[in-house]
C-alpha cells in the first residue's frame, strides 16, 4: 500500500493535518491509521458523556462524513509497530507495508502508571483519558460505588466531575499541597478545593499513596477504603516509533515551528511532541488540544507545499469543574494584579510590558481578550490596559488595531 500522505493518530493533531493538506493539496491520497476503534472525537468530551450530559454522535469532532468529503482513508483498530525513516515506510500490525511520501505523527499521550506496592493487585483499576476509559469505567459503577481517584489534576478532576452524582462516594488523594498544581496558584486552588467539598467530594491534599492494601489505599495516616481505582497522575508522550526510528526527542518529540521533526519528511504534532512556548521562552510539551490542532494544520499544510508556521503555542486551560468555570493561560512571572470579587477571581500578570498569563474562575466571559494578550505579545503600553485589566473589552483597543491584529483573535 502506498499514500502520498499518511498520519499516525486520529484526535485533534491529525484532523488539524488533514484540513492542513486538503486546504493546498485536493487530490493527494491520505491514509489515517488509528489504534482506536472509533470515529474521531473531542477527549476532553469524555467526562460529559460519562456524567450522561452527551452522547456518543455528540462527542464527535467532527461530521459523519469527515473522511469521505475529505478523501481519507481510515485504518481503524490498527497498530503501527516500525517506522522506517530511510525507506519511507511503516509496518502495521501483520507485517502490513503502507509507504508514504510525507508522514505526519499524531500518536498523542498515555496515562503514566506509577510503582506503588500492590497496585497490581487492584482489580477494578482504570485510567481516565480515551474513550475506552470511559466506556469502561461506566460497567463497573454503581449508586453505591465508592471511588478513589488519584491525582487531583485536570484529568482527576474531571473524572470525578463524570462521576458525580451516579456513584456513593468520590475521594481524590494527591501527593502536591493543592488541586490542579500545574496551573492554579494558592488562591485559586483554594477556592477550587472548597467549592469541591461543597459538592461532596472528599479531597486528600499532601497524601500520596504508599500502598495498596486488601482493606484500601494507605496514604500514611489512613487507610481509605474504595471499590473502582482510577490512576490520573500525569501523561507521557507516545514517542517511542519516532525516536527509535532516529528522531530528536526529549520529553516529546522535537519540533520546529513548522511542526517539523528532525527527520526527513516526518512531521509531528499534539500531545507527543514538543514545542517552543513563547509566555516562557522554552520548549516544553502543552498537551492541549487547540495547541495539537493548530501544530497539525502547520504540518499538513506544509507537507502539502506550503509554508505555514505555528508560533504562538502557549499553555491554555478552559473548562468547567461542577459549574465552577475556570481558564488559565500562559506563564505566571512578573507583577501580579488581583482581584476576588462578585464571586470571581482574577490573576493577571505583568513582566516587559507584556501579559505572560493569567488565571480566572468563575466569571471567564471574555477570557479570549487575554489570551489574545498573552498569544500576540502586544505591548500593554499601547492599549488602554488599567481598563482591560478591570473588564476585558475591545474599547480598550484602538480602532485600527482592533482591525489589524484582533478582529479574528476574540
Amino acid at each position: 500500500m502506498k499514500a502520498k500522505y499518511v498520519i499516525i493518530g486520529n484526535s485533534a493533531g491529525a484532523i488539524g493535518g488533514v484540513e492542513g493538506i486538503r486546504a493546498l493539496d485536493k487530490e493527494g491520497d491520505i491514509i489515517i491509521v488509528s489504534s482506536e476503534t472509533y470515529f474521531t472525537y473531542s477527549r476532553p468530551l469524555i467526562s460529559y458523556l460519562l456524567c450522561g450530559e452527551t452522547d456518543m454522535q455528540s462527542i464527535k469532532y467532527r461530521p459523519d462524513n469527515f473522511y469521505d468529503e475529505n478523501k481519507a482513508v481510515l485504518l481503524a483498530g490498527r497498530t503501527v509497530e516500525k517506522i522506517n525513516a530511510d525507506d519511507k515506510c511503516i509496518f502495521l500490525d501483520g507485517n502490513e507495508k503502507i509507504e508514504y511520501g510525507k508522514l505526519l505523527y499524531a500518536a498523542g499521550s498515555r496515562p503514566f502508571i506509577p510503582l506503588i506496592s500492590g497496585l497490581e493487585q487492584v482489580e477494578k483499576k482504570y485510567t481516565f483519558m480515551s474513550l475506552d476509559d470511559a466506556l469502561a469505567l461506566e460497567k463497573e459503577i454503581s449508586s453505591q460505588t465508592r471511588v478513589l481517584i488519584m491525582g487531583a489534576g485536570l484529568i482527576g478532576l474531571k473524572c470525578a466531575e463524570g462521576l458525580y452524582g451516579r456513584v456513593g462516594s468520590i475521594t481524590v488523594v494527591d501527593l502536591a499541597d493543592r488541586v490542579l498544581p500545574s496551573i492554579l496558584d494558592e488562591q485559586s486552588a483554594a477556592i477550587m478545593l472548597e467549592h469541591l467539598k461543597n459538592k461532596g467530594i472528599t479531597v486528600r491534599l499532601n497524601a500520596g499513596v504508599k500502598a495498596f492494601k486488601p482493606e484500601g489505599a494507605d496514604v500514611g495516616n489512613e487507610i481509605i477504603p474504595f471499590d473502582v481505582l482510577v490512576v490520573a497522575v500525569g501523561v507521557r508522550a507516545n514517542m517511542e516509533l519516532l525516536k527509535e526510528a532516529g528522531a530528536e526527542c526529549e520529553r516529546g518529540i522535537i519540533t520546529d515551528e513548522g511542526s517539523r521533526t528532525s527527520l526527513k519528511d516526518i512531521y509531528a504534532a499534539g500531545d507527543c511532541t514538543q514545542c517552543f512556548d513563547i509566555s516562557c521562552g522554552m520548549s516544553r510539551v502543552l498537551a492541549l488540544l487547540p495547541n495539537a490542532y493548530m501544530q497539525g494544520e502547520t504540518a499538513g499544510k506544509n507537507m502539502a507545499g506550503g509554508n505555514m508556521r505555528f508560533d504562538k503555542a502557549v499553555p491554555m486551560n478552559s473548562m468547567g469543574v461542577l459549574g465552577l468555570h475556570m481558564v488559565t493561560c500562559g506563564t505566571y512571572d512578573g507583577e501580579s494584579i488581583i482581584s476576588n470579587k462578585d464571586g470571581t477571581y482574577k490573576r493577571l500578570c505583568v513582566k516587559d510590558d507584556v501579559l505572560s498569563g493569567y488565571i480566572i474562575l468563575g466569571d471567564v466571559s471574555r477570557a479570549g481578550i487575554y489570551t489574545s494578550l498573552v498569544r500576540e505579545r502586544i505591548p500593554l503600553n499601547s492599549i488602554d490596559f488599567k481598563l482591560t485589566a478591570e473588564s476585558p473589552q475591545l474599547a480598550a483597543f484602538s480602532v485600527q488595531y482592533r482591525h489589524q491584529n484582533l478582529a479574528k483573535l476574540v
